[in-house]
Protein backbone atom coordinates (compact mmCIF):
# COMPACT_ATOMS: atom_id res chain seq x y z
CA UNK A 1 0.00 0.00 0.00
CA UNK A 2 2.80 2.23 0.99
CA UNK A 3 4.52 1.33 -2.04
CA UNK A 4 1.35 2.33 -4.42
CA UNK A 5 0.87 5.77 -2.75
CA UNK A 6 4.52 6.80 -3.25
CA UNK A 7 4.36 5.60 -6.90
CA UNK A 8 1.01 7.86 -7.41
CA UNK A 9 2.91 10.84 -6.12
CA UNK A 10 5.41 10.14 -8.03
CA UNK A 11 3.30 10.39 -10.97
CA UNK A 12 1.46 13.42 -9.66
CA UNK A 13 4.47 15.16 -10.06
CA UNK A 14 5.42 13.67 -13.11
CA UNK A 15 2.34 14.67 -14.78
CA UNK A 16 2.81 18.50 -12.84
CA UNK A 17 6.28 18.40 -14.89
CA UNK A 18 4.21 17.92 -18.29
CA UNK A 19 1.78 20.38 -16.92
CA UNK A 20 4.13 23.01 -16.97
CA UNK A 21 6.21 23.15 -20.16
CA UNK A 22 3.25 23.97 -22.52
CA UNK A 23 2.75 26.63 -20.24
CA UNK A 24 6.20 27.96 -20.08
CA UNK A 25 5.94 28.14 -23.94
CA UNK A 26 2.58 30.20 -23.51
CA UNK A 27 4.18 32.53 -21.07
CA UNK A 28 7.27 32.92 -23.55
CA UNK A 29 5.23 33.11 -26.26
CA UNK A 30 2.76 36.26 -24.61
CA UNK A 31 5.52 38.22 -23.42
CA UNK A 32 8.17 38.06 -26.25
CA UNK A 33 7.90 42.11 -27.51
CA UNK A 34 7.42 43.39 -23.83
CA UNK A 35 11.21 44.28 -23.36
CA UNK A 36 11.29 46.04 -26.80
CA UNK A 37 7.97 48.03 -26.48
CA UNK A 38 9.89 51.41 -26.41
CA UNK A 39 11.25 49.88 -29.71
CA UNK A 40 7.58 50.49 -31.51
CA UNK A 41 7.18 54.60 -30.44
CA UNK A 42 9.39 55.29 -33.21
CA UNK A 43 8.00 52.87 -36.10
CA UNK A 44 10.31 54.79 -38.33
CA UNK A 45 12.85 52.41 -37.12
CA UNK A 46 11.50 49.10 -37.57
CA UNK A 47 10.75 47.43 -41.32
CA UNK A 48 7.89 46.20 -39.75
CA UNK A 49 6.56 49.31 -39.66
CA UNK A 50 3.96 48.93 -36.34
CA UNK A 51 3.68 51.36 -34.00
CA UNK A 52 2.30 51.29 -30.33
CA UNK A 53 -1.04 51.97 -30.80
CA UNK A 54 -0.05 48.69 -33.26
CA UNK A 55 1.87 47.03 -30.71
CA UNK A 56 -1.27 47.37 -28.14
CA UNK A 57 -3.92 46.12 -30.37
CA UNK A 58 -1.98 42.93 -30.98
CA UNK A 59 -1.47 42.46 -27.47
CA UNK A 60 -5.37 43.19 -26.48
CA UNK A 61 -6.19 40.92 -29.11
CA UNK A 62 -5.07 37.75 -26.98
CA UNK A 63 -8.48 38.18 -25.12
CA UNK A 64 -11.02 38.82 -28.01
CA UNK A 65 -12.05 35.90 -28.67
CA UNK A 66 -11.64 34.76 -24.97
CA UNK A 67 -14.37 38.20 -23.88
CA UNK A 68 -16.36 36.76 -26.71
CA UNK A 69 -17.60 33.58 -25.27
CA UNK A 70 -14.74 31.35 -25.92
CA UNK A 71 -13.66 31.46 -22.48
CA UNK A 72 -17.24 30.11 -21.25
CA UNK A 73 -17.68 27.66 -23.83
CA UNK A 74 -14.47 26.35 -23.66
CA UNK A 75 -14.66 25.76 -20.12
CA UNK A 76 -18.37 24.17 -20.22
CA UNK A 77 -16.79 21.98 -23.21
CA UNK A 78 -14.01 20.83 -20.65
CA UNK A 79 -16.58 20.35 -17.64
CA UNK A 80 -18.49 17.72 -20.09
CA UNK A 81 -15.87 16.31 -22.17
CA UNK A 82 -13.22 16.19 -20.12
CA UNK A 83 -9.35 17.88 -19.53
CA UNK A 84 -7.72 15.21 -22.04
CA UNK A 85 -10.37 16.17 -25.43
CA UNK A 86 -10.88 19.69 -25.24
CA UNK A 87 -7.24 20.19 -23.07
CA UNK A 88 -5.60 18.76 -26.32
CA UNK A 89 -8.20 20.70 -29.23
CA UNK A 90 -7.06 24.20 -27.32
CA UNK A 91 -3.17 23.54 -26.52
CA UNK A 92 -3.09 22.91 -30.38
CA UNK A 93 -5.11 25.82 -31.11
CA UNK A 94 -2.63 27.63 -29.08
CA UNK A 95 -0.05 26.39 -31.17
CA UNK A 96 -1.59 26.81 -34.41
CA UNK A 97 -2.60 30.05 -33.36
CA UNK A 98 1.08 31.32 -32.80
CA UNK A 99 1.95 29.88 -36.35
CA UNK A 100 -0.46 32.21 -37.85
CA UNK A 101 0.95 35.34 -35.75
CA UNK A 102 4.52 33.75 -36.90
CA UNK A 103 3.74 34.64 -40.25
CA UNK A 104 2.32 37.91 -40.19
CA UNK A 105 5.10 38.62 -38.73
CA UNK A 106 7.38 37.34 -41.09
CA UNK A 107 7.98 40.16 -43.79
CA UNK A 108 6.06 38.27 -46.44
CA UNK A 109 2.65 40.32 -46.49
CA UNK A 110 2.02 43.86 -46.90
CA UNK A 111 1.63 45.70 -43.51
CA UNK A 112 -1.84 45.89 -42.98
CA UNK A 113 -2.14 42.35 -44.39
CA UNK A 114 0.26 41.27 -41.96
CA UNK A 115 -1.19 43.43 -38.86
CA UNK A 116 -4.79 41.62 -39.72
CA UNK A 117 -3.41 38.28 -39.89
CA UNK A 118 -0.86 38.48 -37.13
CA UNK A 119 -3.69 39.48 -35.10
CA UNK A 120 -5.93 36.72 -36.00
CA UNK A 121 -3.25 34.87 -35.14
CA UNK A 122 -2.63 35.97 -31.51
CA UNK A 123 -6.63 35.73 -30.78
CA UNK A 124 -6.47 32.26 -31.80
CA UNK A 125 -3.05 31.47 -29.76
CA UNK A 126 -5.09 33.62 -26.95
CA UNK A 127 -8.20 31.40 -26.50
CA UNK A 128 -6.13 28.61 -26.85
CA UNK A 129 -3.86 29.53 -24.31
CA UNK A 130 -6.48 30.39 -21.67
CA UNK A 131 -8.45 26.94 -21.93
CA UNK A 132 -5.09 25.44 -21.58
CA UNK A 133 -4.41 27.00 -18.51
CA UNK A 134 -8.08 26.32 -17.28
CA UNK A 135 -7.49 22.31 -17.80
CA UNK A 136 -3.78 22.58 -16.43
CA UNK A 137 -5.31 24.30 -13.22
CA UNK A 138 -8.34 22.13 -13.16
CA UNK A 139 -6.17 18.89 -14.03
CA UNK A 140 -3.54 20.18 -10.64
CA UNK A 141 -6.71 20.77 -8.83
CA UNK A 142 -7.46 17.07 -9.77
CA UNK A 143 -3.93 15.35 -9.03
CA UNK A 144 -3.11 16.82 -5.89
CA UNK A 145 -7.05 17.06 -4.34
CA UNK A 146 -5.25 15.29 -0.93
CA UNK A 147 -1.68 16.55 -1.53
CA UNK A 148 -0.23 19.94 -1.45
CA UNK A 149 -2.41 21.84 -4.16
CA UNK A 150 -1.56 25.17 -3.24
CA UNK A 151 2.15 24.24 -3.29
CA UNK A 152 1.36 22.85 -7.11
CA UNK A 153 -0.28 25.45 -8.52
CA UNK A 154 2.55 27.93 -7.39
CA UNK A 155 4.94 25.73 -8.56
CA UNK A 156 3.27 25.54 -11.80
CA UNK A 157 2.82 29.31 -11.65
CA UNK A 158 6.80 29.82 -11.18
CA UNK A 159 7.75 27.52 -13.49
CA UNK A 160 5.21 29.16 -16.58
CA UNK A 161 6.46 32.68 -15.03
CA UNK A 162 9.70 31.40 -16.14
CA UNK A 163 8.96 31.66 -19.45
CA UNK A 164 8.27 35.18 -19.39
CA UNK A 165 11.25 35.94 -17.26
CA UNK A 166 12.97 34.55 -19.96
CA UNK A 167 11.30 36.48 -22.34
CA UNK A 168 11.51 39.42 -20.66
CA UNK A 169 15.51 38.83 -20.49
CA UNK A 170 16.43 37.36 -23.65
CA UNK A 171 14.13 39.61 -25.78
CA UNK A 172 16.20 42.56 -26.17
CA UNK A 173 19.35 40.12 -27.23
CA UNK A 174 17.43 38.22 -29.35
CA UNK A 175 16.14 41.58 -31.43
CA UNK A 176 19.59 42.85 -31.33
CA UNK A 177 18.75 46.56 -29.43
CA UNK A 178 20.51 49.07 -29.30
CA UNK A 179 20.64 50.26 -32.97
CA UNK A 180 19.14 52.03 -35.32
CA UNK A 181 16.93 50.12 -37.17
CA UNK A 182 15.80 46.95 -37.26
CA UNK A 183 14.85 44.65 -40.30
CA UNK A 184 11.95 41.94 -39.94
CA UNK A 185 13.97 39.01 -39.22
CA UNK A 186 15.30 40.61 -36.21
CA UNK A 187 11.64 41.85 -34.89
CA UNK A 188 10.11 38.40 -35.84
CA UNK A 189 13.09 36.83 -34.14
CA UNK A 190 11.53 36.31 -30.34
CA UNK A 191 8.58 34.97 -32.43
CA UNK A 192 9.88 31.86 -33.56
CA UNK A 193 11.74 31.13 -30.28
CA UNK A 194 8.68 31.20 -28.82
CA UNK A 195 6.89 28.66 -31.48
CA UNK A 196 10.03 26.23 -30.84
CA UNK A 197 9.01 26.21 -27.24
CA UNK A 198 5.30 25.51 -27.99
CA UNK A 199 5.93 22.82 -30.19
CA UNK A 200 7.77 21.03 -27.10
CA UNK A 201 4.70 22.03 -25.08
CA UNK A 202 2.92 20.20 -27.17
CA UNK A 203 4.25 16.72 -27.62
CA UNK A 204 4.99 16.70 -23.83
CA UNK A 205 1.28 17.26 -23.63
CA UNK A 206 0.50 14.49 -25.38
CA UNK A 207 2.27 12.48 -22.31
CA UNK A 208 0.24 14.09 -19.99
CA UNK A 209 -2.99 12.90 -21.91
CA UNK A 210 -1.60 9.11 -21.81
CA UNK A 211 -0.93 9.42 -17.52
CA UNK A 212 -4.23 11.19 -17.09
CA UNK A 213 -6.01 8.49 -18.80
CA UNK A 214 -3.85 6.06 -16.51
CA UNK A 215 -4.98 8.09 -13.24
CA UNK A 216 -8.93 7.84 -13.88
CA UNK A 217 -8.59 4.17 -14.96
CA UNK A 218 -7.29 3.85 -11.78
CA UNK A 219 -9.84 5.66 -9.77
CA UNK A 220 -13.16 4.93 -11.74
CA UNK A 221 -13.47 7.96 -13.35
CA UNK A 222 -15.32 8.45 -17.11
CA UNK A 223 -16.04 11.74 -18.80
CA UNK A 224 -19.10 9.60 -21.17
CA UNK A 225 -22.28 11.39 -20.06
CA UNK A 226 -24.36 8.14 -19.45
CA UNK A 227 -21.77 6.74 -16.63
CA UNK A 228 -21.80 9.93 -14.55
CA UNK A 229 -23.67 9.78 -11.46
CA UNK A 230 -26.52 12.37 -11.83
CA UNK A 231 -25.37 14.73 -9.00
CA UNK A 232 -22.11 15.40 -10.67
CA UNK A 233 -22.89 16.04 -13.97
CA UNK A 234 -22.61 19.32 -15.11
CA UNK A 235 -25.91 21.65 -16.03
CA UNK A 236 -26.15 25.34 -17.30
CA UNK A 237 -27.84 26.24 -14.49
CA UNK A 238 -24.08 26.04 -12.67
CA UNK A 239 -23.17 29.10 -14.20
CA UNK A 240 -26.32 31.09 -12.64
CA UNK A 241 -24.93 29.22 -9.47
CA UNK A 242 -21.60 30.55 -9.97
CA UNK A 243 -22.60 34.05 -10.70
CA UNK A 244 -25.25 33.91 -7.62
CA UNK A 245 -22.15 33.13 -5.71
CA UNK A 246 -20.95 36.96 -4.37
CA UNK A 247 -17.30 35.88 -2.87
CA UNK A 248 -16.36 34.15 -6.30
CA UNK A 249 -17.57 37.42 -8.21
CA UNK A 250 -15.61 39.16 -6.17
CA UNK A 251 -12.85 36.84 -7.05
CA UNK A 252 -13.35 37.39 -10.47
CA UNK A 253 -13.39 41.28 -10.22
CA UNK A 254 -10.09 40.88 -7.68
CA UNK A 255 -8.34 38.72 -10.76
CA UNK A 256 -8.94 41.68 -13.22
CA UNK A 257 -8.08 44.59 -11.68
CA UNK A 258 -5.26 42.71 -10.02
CA UNK A 259 -3.54 40.66 -13.36
CA UNK A 260 -3.81 44.70 -14.96
CA UNK A 261 -1.76 45.80 -12.61
CA UNK A 262 0.55 43.48 -13.32
CA UNK A 263 0.56 41.63 -16.63
CA UNK A 264 -0.68 44.95 -18.89
CA UNK A 265 2.23 47.19 -17.32
CA UNK A 266 4.46 44.29 -18.11
CA UNK A 267 3.16 44.65 -21.35
CA UNK A 268 4.80 48.38 -21.95
CA UNK A 269 7.41 48.10 -18.74
CA UNK A 270 10.28 49.11 -20.88
CA UNK A 271 8.27 51.93 -21.95
CA UNK A 272 7.36 52.88 -18.63
CA UNK A 273 11.12 52.60 -16.83
CA UNK A 274 13.32 53.64 -19.03
CA UNK A 275 12.06 57.65 -19.36
CA UNK A 276 11.28 57.39 -15.99
CA UNK A 277 14.74 55.98 -14.33
CA UNK A 278 16.69 56.96 -16.54
CA UNK A 279 18.57 53.69 -17.81
CA UNK A 280 19.14 51.09 -20.89
CA UNK A 281 17.47 49.22 -22.82
CA UNK A 282 19.44 45.93 -21.79
CA UNK A 283 18.98 47.19 -18.46
CA UNK A 284 15.25 48.21 -18.38
CA UNK A 285 14.50 44.37 -19.66
CA UNK A 286 16.12 43.04 -16.45
CA UNK A 287 14.55 45.32 -14.35
CA UNK A 288 11.26 44.10 -15.90
CA UNK A 289 12.12 40.60 -15.66
CA UNK A 290 12.06 41.02 -11.61
CA UNK A 291 8.75 40.54 -11.56
CA UNK A 292 8.28 37.26 -13.30
CA UNK A 293 11.54 36.11 -11.10
CA UNK A 294 10.22 36.95 -8.19
CA UNK A 295 7.35 34.72 -8.63
CA UNK A 296 9.64 32.07 -9.28
CA UNK A 297 11.40 32.35 -5.89
CA UNK A 298 8.76 33.67 -3.84
CA UNK A 299 5.05 31.90 -5.36
CA UNK A 300 5.88 28.17 -4.52
CA UNK A 301 7.15 29.36 -0.96
CA UNK A 302 3.83 31.28 -0.61
CA UNK A 303 1.96 28.79 -1.55
CA UNK A 304 3.80 26.41 1.29
CA UNK A 305 2.55 29.06 3.97
CA UNK A 306 -1.19 28.95 2.24
CA UNK A 307 -1.58 25.37 2.48
CA UNK A 308 0.01 25.21 6.42
CA UNK A 309 -1.12 28.76 7.79
CA UNK A 310 -4.20 29.30 5.86
CA UNK A 311 -5.71 32.80 5.84
CA UNK A 312 -5.84 32.79 2.22
CA UNK A 313 -7.69 36.18 1.97
CA UNK A 314 -4.79 38.20 4.14
CA UNK A 315 -2.50 37.16 1.49
CA UNK A 316 -4.88 38.72 -1.34
CA UNK A 317 -4.77 41.64 0.68
CA UNK A 318 -0.95 41.74 1.53
CA UNK A 319 -0.34 41.30 -1.81
CA UNK A 320 -2.75 43.58 -3.50
CA UNK A 321 -1.34 46.77 -0.97
CA UNK A 322 2.22 45.23 -2.39
CA UNK A 323 1.24 46.46 -6.01
CA UNK A 324 -0.60 49.05 -4.89
CA UNK A 325 2.69 50.36 -3.71
CA UNK A 326 5.41 48.84 -6.47
CA UNK A 327 2.42 51.69 -8.97
CA UNK A 328 2.94 54.97 -6.37
CA UNK A 329 6.72 54.46 -6.69
CA UNK A 330 6.73 54.26 -9.99
CA UNK A 331 4.29 56.88 -10.41
CA UNK A 332 5.33 59.30 -8.11
CA UNK A 333 9.42 58.63 -6.84
CA UNK A 334 12.24 60.67 -7.68
CA UNK A 335 13.09 60.69 -11.41
CA UNK A 336 16.39 59.30 -12.62
CA UNK A 337 16.97 57.80 -9.70
CA UNK A 338 17.30 53.69 -10.66
CA UNK A 339 16.90 52.47 -6.89
CA UNK A 340 13.20 53.37 -6.68
CA UNK A 341 12.77 51.69 -10.05
CA UNK A 342 13.69 48.28 -8.79
CA UNK A 343 12.02 48.73 -5.67
CA UNK A 344 9.03 49.21 -7.50
CA UNK A 345 9.55 46.78 -9.71
CA UNK A 346 9.82 44.16 -6.80
CA UNK A 347 6.93 45.24 -4.88
CA UNK A 348 4.61 44.10 -8.09
CA UNK A 349 7.01 40.87 -8.03
CA UNK A 350 6.39 40.03 -4.72
CA UNK A 351 2.46 41.34 -4.85
CA UNK A 352 2.41 38.79 -8.32
CA UNK A 353 3.71 36.15 -6.15
CA UNK A 354 1.49 36.80 -3.27
CA UNK A 355 -2.04 37.03 -4.46
CA UNK A 356 -2.02 34.05 -6.94
CA UNK A 357 -0.79 31.77 -4.69
CA UNK A 358 -3.57 32.44 -2.17
CA UNK A 359 -6.57 33.12 -5.25
CA UNK A 360 -6.70 30.42 -7.31
CA UNK A 361 -6.10 27.65 -4.48
CA UNK A 362 -9.21 29.07 -2.53
CA UNK A 363 -11.81 28.52 -5.82
CA UNK A 364 -12.16 24.76 -5.23
CA UNK A 365 -13.00 25.43 -1.55
CA UNK A 366 -16.06 27.91 -2.63
CA UNK A 367 -17.51 26.20 -6.18
CA UNK A 368 -18.61 22.35 -6.91
CA UNK A 369 -15.97 20.18 -8.50
CA UNK A 370 -18.24 19.53 -10.97
CA UNK A 371 -18.17 22.85 -11.85
CA UNK A 372 -14.66 23.53 -11.16
CA UNK A 373 -13.60 24.23 -15.35
CA UNK A 374 -16.37 26.64 -16.04
CA UNK A 375 -16.00 28.22 -12.61
CA UNK A 376 -11.74 29.14 -13.49
CA UNK A 377 -13.16 29.93 -17.18
CA UNK A 378 -15.50 32.63 -15.76
CA UNK A 379 -12.76 33.86 -13.82
CA UNK A 380 -10.44 33.77 -16.69
CA UNK A 381 -13.26 35.97 -18.96
CA UNK A 382 -14.00 38.69 -16.12
CA UNK A 383 -9.81 38.82 -16.28
CA UNK A 384 -9.18 39.06 -19.99
CA UNK A 385 -12.23 42.26 -20.15
CA UNK A 386 -9.55 43.68 -18.69
CA UNK A 387 -6.04 42.17 -20.24
CA UNK A 388 -8.57 43.38 -23.63
CA UNK A 389 -9.08 46.81 -22.76
CA UNK A 390 -5.97 47.96 -20.76
CA UNK A 391 -3.26 47.09 -23.22
CA UNK A 392 -5.40 48.81 -25.97
CA UNK A 393 -5.55 51.77 -23.81
CA UNK A 394 -2.52 52.09 -23.01
CA UNK A 395 -1.24 52.05 -26.21
CA UNK A 396 -2.90 54.74 -27.39
CA UNK A 397 -1.58 57.16 -24.25
CA UNK A 398 1.75 56.09 -25.51
CA UNK A 399 1.08 56.64 -29.28
CA UNK A 400 -0.41 60.41 -28.18
CA UNK A 401 1.81 60.97 -25.02
CA UNK A 402 5.72 60.41 -25.70
CA UNK A 403 8.15 60.49 -23.14
CA UNK A 404 7.04 61.13 -19.55
CA UNK A 405 3.77 62.37 -20.60
CA UNK A 406 2.15 58.98 -21.39
CA UNK A 407 4.37 57.12 -18.73
CA UNK A 408 2.29 59.87 -16.07
CA UNK A 409 -0.97 59.08 -17.31
CA UNK A 410 -0.52 55.14 -17.97
CA UNK A 411 0.89 55.34 -13.91
CA UNK A 412 -2.03 56.82 -12.85
CA UNK A 413 -4.45 54.27 -14.56
CA UNK A 414 -2.42 51.69 -12.72
CA UNK A 415 -2.59 52.89 -9.31
CA UNK A 416 -6.49 53.41 -9.75
CA UNK A 417 -6.39 49.16 -10.44
CA UNK A 418 -4.05 49.28 -7.67
CA UNK A 419 -6.91 50.98 -5.17
CA UNK A 420 -9.54 48.83 -6.53
CA UNK A 421 -7.40 45.17 -5.69
CA UNK A 422 -7.02 46.33 -2.27
CA UNK A 423 -10.75 47.08 -1.83
CA UNK A 424 -12.30 43.88 -3.68
CA UNK A 425 -9.72 41.61 -1.23
CA UNK A 426 -10.80 43.27 2.04
CA UNK A 427 -14.58 42.85 0.70
CA UNK A 428 -13.71 38.99 0.28
CA UNK A 429 -12.17 38.70 3.79
CA UNK A 430 -15.04 40.23 5.28
CA UNK A 431 -17.76 38.57 3.35
CA UNK A 432 -15.02 34.91 4.05
CA UNK A 433 -15.65 35.48 7.64
CA UNK A 434 -19.06 33.54 8.52
CA UNK A 435 -17.73 30.83 6.13
CA UNK A 436 -14.09 30.04 7.75
CA UNK A 437 -12.74 28.62 4.72
CA UNK A 438 -10.94 31.54 3.38
CA UNK A 439 -10.02 33.36 6.14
Amino acid sequence: MAAQKAWNKSLAWLALACLVVPMFGSYFFDDMFSTVSHLFQNPASLQLGWDSKDLGDFIGDYSLLCICGGLIIGGILLDVFGVRIMGSVFVAMMVGGACLACFGLNGSLPKESAIAVGRIGRMMFGLGSEIAGVAVTRSIAKWFKDGPMSFAMGLQLAIARAGTGVALIAAPFIVGVPKDYYPIADTARPAMVGLMLLFAGLAVWALFVMLDKRFDDAHGISYTRGEVAEEDRFEFRDIFKLLGNPRFVIIGLLCVSFYCCVSSFKKFGTAVVIPRFGIEDAAAGTMVAMIPFFTIIFTPLFGVLVDRIGHATRWMILGSFAVLGGHLILAFAPQNVQFYGFAGIALLGLGYSLVPSAMWPSVPKIVNQKALGTAYSLIYWIQNLGLFFVPKFVGRIFAQNPGLEGVGKVEWLFVCLGIAAVALAAALARMSVKHNDLN
